[in-house]
């Protein structure tokens, strides 16, 4: 790609990440070089075990497998916070390296609001990208500064689900 933008995909909305990991298929169809940062999403998907076995993504969790976030200790959450700040530098190399075409951070915005990662990172990593990659950060409430900073924002709105009348995430449908 000649040029690459900054997209946000948020809202209170069912979809995100569902979004995400459609133009991660576009992408690699397309043979652009996809890395996919999963944050706080520890437990296998449907989309994750597809994703996983093609050629061109290269998938990163930031997650611990058996547990929601608010279930962690704080040295598992500190734990959390060493290993994204790895995975961050981990990306500046395939910067360096032209190793990646597009770069989705799943739930960051999530990571943010918990201490994962601070805004400043999420700036100091689009500031150094390559003009060519394409970024993705999915997540709620995006904050004002990155959904400034950001070239395409879509907010998945929540109108009507079959949560609210009480049914589970199905496996194959929301997992």
């Amino acid at each position: 790609m000649e040029k690459g933008f900054v997209q946000i995909y948020t809202g209170n909305g069912k979809g995100k990440t569902t979004a995400a990991m459609g133009l991660a298929v576009r992408a690699c169809g397309r043979g652009l070089r996809v890395v996919i940062v999963q944050f706080l999403k520890g437990s296998s998907t449907g989309e994750m075990k597809v994703l996983e076995g093609i050629n061109g993504v290269k998938l990163i969790r930031v997650a611990n497998a058996d547990k929601f976030f608010w279930k962690l200790t704080d040295d598992e959450k500190e734990q959390m916070k060493r290993v994204a700040e790895a995975v961050l530098l981990d990306i500046e190399t395939l910067f360096e390296k032209n190793e990646v075409d597009v770069l989705i951070l799943d739930e960051v915005m999530g990571a943010m609001k918990n201490g994962i990662v601070t805004m400043k990172q999420i700036f100091a990593l689009l500031d150094i990208r390559p003009k060519q990659v394409e970024v993705v950060l999915s997540g709620r409430d995006a904050p004002k500064e990155l959904i400034d900073r950001a070239d395409l924002v879509t907010e998945m709105q929540d109108v009507k689900h079959y949560f609210s009348k009480g049914v589970k995430a199905r496996e194959g449908i929301e997992y």
